[in-house]
């Protein structure tokens, strides 16, 4: 899952700490549900990322010195490519450009793992994600159809989007105002092949 890695973020305050990116273990599932819930209407449970981890699947926090938790992603190596299933910035951090940095890290750990492209969904509705994601490359490819829950038990597209890691493209600046933050929905419908409920968001 790689090595912590440093970095310099704002806390709440205001005021600069260092922060850390390190490998997501069961003992910080608490805390990461506390964000996850705060996060989203249809939130991961702790059984689907008790599976994620068990199966092995890529998964980092992004956290302050003083253990204050800024966000996390979970992915899933498969050949050749990388599939993001879950990129979420705690709200009290969001439009603070912590999405990108995350993106960084896990495009970096595709690389390390030779792996050549990311592929991930998004909500259809979830315009502030797909424009961050367009702006780092990422195309829209496809639509799963009723992919995700919503309100009133309706159902919401997916817009699935890849990008090729190939190293000619240059994201560009991250904008706090137009940062997404992970509003992702990133969960992919390759999951259940490792046993975890395919509707991440949402499914029991």
């Amino acid at each position: 899952m790689g090595t912590p890695m440093q970095a310099r973020d704002m806390s709440s305050a205001g005021a600069t700490d260092a922060s850390m990116l390190r490998p997501m273990s069961a003992t910080d599932l608490d805390r990461v549900l506390a964000v996850e819930v705060q996060a989203y209407g249809f939130p991961w449970s702790r059984g689907n990322f008790i599976d994620s981890l068990a199966a092995g699947y890529t998964a980092e926090l992004l956290e302050q010195a003083n253990g204050t938790l800024l966000g996390y992603y979970l992915a899933l190596p498969g050949v050749g490519e990388m599939h993001l299933l879950n990129l979420t910035v705690a709200p009290a951090f969001q439009g603070r450009g912590l999405a990108h940095r995350l993106m960084d890290r896990l495009e970096a750990r595709a690389r390390e793992l030779g792996l050549t492209s990311l592929w991930l969904e998004v909500r259809a509705s979830n315009a502030r994600a797909r424009a961050l994601y367009g702006r780092r490359g990422f195309a829209e490819v496809g639509v799963r159809r009723d992919y995700y829950p919503a309100p009133g038990s309706r159902r919401e597209d997916a817009v699935v989007m890849s990008r090729t890691l190939d190293d000619t493209h240059r994201d560009e600046p991250a904008d706090a105002d137009a940062d997404a933050d992970a509003d992702a929905d990133g969960a992919v419908r390759e999951r259940h092949r490792c046993g975890v409920q395919e509707d991440a968001h949402g499914a029991r």
